[in-house]
């Protein structure tokens, strides 16, 4: 069916998903639309209910951002969106509410052998935060950013109204500036979602490499290929542990397990990333791939002591997982338990350097030694990614997030502290790292701490286009602005 079509809740998704070969979690119920109805009431109700001085916000305990949130008074009610409401495992559509966690998504698609096209490292991310916020990972060089798989969604805006937004139409402009506004021109109630096949398992290649340059025009090759050495590839990615010693991942789906091989399982003592650096193959199951990197939350659990040995035998798997770690740093942020033993045993204050940005792939050798010279934070994720296509019309032009159709992109993800150089002050290497993605050609996403001046940002993330959609969607501004909500000044 045509990409944009408007999609209705088919009723195809059965009503209970038990075990399966694929996935053998929890039960699935598809949420009845009349209770999905219900629960728009609610939200409606709490947008009413909020004194129009004060800010409108999720009424949410949790999130993965990693800036500042400072609290409302009161929020809107979404606890009733969380669902999948139908899987149509003959279109590939599924129909999901805003809250819905690809953890809840993936657990209802994976029973029919389908997956969302791009499916973010963690579990808790919603659907609709990764449509209004960014989202990417292996499968993004063929299949781009999340965003890019909504057929047409709902969206709460700031008169209260909930309208139907699709691509092309009366509200296309802003079905074009949703991605990227963090919740600033409202937020998504339900969305249509495109899905692929996966299959039962998941085969990778591991390409080690000890040049830089060597990695990308592989890169490069197999975005242009959809394939390496005569073989297909369905997701890519890697890990950059020094400029010498870097990983290419190179994934195929619905793969088979050869004679009395059994699939890899890092949920428990082996840990996914240190692997890479002692196998040239391995094998998961579709689960296990999709969420591979949400157990260590990438590598970030070592800061928690969970890769020690005698700790991670303890440490309840069940409890090994992204979200308990952000609660971890939520604490911290709150307490600076840790910055107090810091300033008790003399050592620097550390500034946060959490961030994910695009390079376009002829700068990113050079920018992965820079990084590696003037920060030094090792090791880094490296993720391609291209849009799935040009814009038609302009209708997916993404004007708050503009990458140029065709052009490959690599994402460098890394994720730690550095301590704050004597005479420096806190922002400075997160100043310094904007300034180079930018001299590059690239983006940052903003999901973390920000520090561009405006005229850079607007200049940076569709400023005047936004300015015009905030108008018409939010008149009152009872959402607050983006620049205000990301960069916090």
């Amino acid at each position: 069916m045509r990409r944009g079509a408007r999609r209705h809740m088919s009723g195809c998704m059965v009503d209970d998903v038990r075990t399966s070969p694929i996935h053998s979690g929890r039960v699935i119920t598809r949420l009845h639309p009349d209770e999905h109805a219900r629960a728009v009431q609610v939200l409606r109700a709490s947008f009413a209910a909020i004194d129009p001085d004060q800010p409108v916000r999720l009424a949410k305990g949790t999130s993965n951002l990693f800036r500042p949130r400072s609290p409302a008074l009161a929020g809107l009610d979404v606890s009733g969106l969380t669902g999948v409401l139908d899987v149509d495992p003959v279109s590939r559509i599924a129909q999901v509410q805003g809250m819905c966690t690809y953890e809840t998504l993936v657990a209802a698609t994976l029973p029919f052998g389908l997956m969302p096209l791009v499916v973010p490292q963690l579990r808790t991310i919603t659907v609709g935060g990764a449509v209004t916020g960014l989202g990417i990972e292996s499968t993004s060089f063929v299949h781009g950013l999340p965003h890019e798989s909504v057929l047409d969604l709902d969206v709460i805006v700031g008169t209260g109204e909930v309208l139907r937004v699709e691509p092309t139409g009366e509200h296309a402009e802003l079905f074009a500036a949703f991605p990227n506004s963090y919740g600033s021109l409202g937020y998504a109630v339900r969305l249509a979602v495109e899905l692929r096949p996966i299959g039962e398992f998941v085969r990778t290649r591991i390409l080690r490499f000890d040049d830089l340059d060597d990695l990308l025009e592989v890169v490069q090759s197999v975005c242009r290929d959809g394939a390496w050495d005569g073989e297909p590839v369905d997701g890519l990615d890697g890990v950059a542990f020094t400029p010498d010693e870097a990983y290419l991942v190179l994934a195929t789906f619905a793969a088979e397990p050869r004679p009395g091989e059994r699939p890899s399982d890092y949920t428990g003592s082996q840990i996914y990333y240190r692997s890479l650096q002692h196998r040239s193959a391995d094998l998961l199951t579709a689960h296990d791939y999709l969420w591979r990197w949400d157990t260590d939350w990438f590598w970030c659990s070592a800061a928690f002591g969970a890769q020690h040995p005698v700790l991670r035998r303890i440490w309840p798997a069940g409890l090994r997982r992204s979200d308990v770690y952000h609660r971890i740093v939520r604490l911290e942020n709150r307490w600076q338990v840790a910055a107090r033993l810091d300033r008790r045993r003399g050592r620097p204050p550390r500034e946060r350097v959490v961030q994910d940005v695009e390079i376009p792939v002829e700068r990113t050798a050079e920018f992965l030694r820079w990084f590696d010279s003037e920060v030094g934070m090792r090791p880094v994720w490296l993720c391609p990614i291209r849009l799935r296509e040009a814009a038609p019309a302009g209708a997916r032009s993404w004007p708050l997030y503009p990458m140029a159709p065709g052009r490959i992109y690599v994402n460098v993800g890394f994720w730690g502290s550095v301590p704050i150089a004597v005479g420096g002050q806190d922002g400075d290497v997160n100043r310094a790292i904007e300034t180079r993605v930018a001299a590059d050609g690239g983006h940052k996403s903003l999901y973390s701490d920000v520090f561009y001046d405006r005229s850079t940002f607007d200049a940076a993330y569709g400023g005047a286009y936004y300015r015009a959609v905030k108008e018409r969607y939010d008149p009152g501004g009872r959402f607050p602005r983006l620049y205000e909500k990301v960069v916090g000044r």
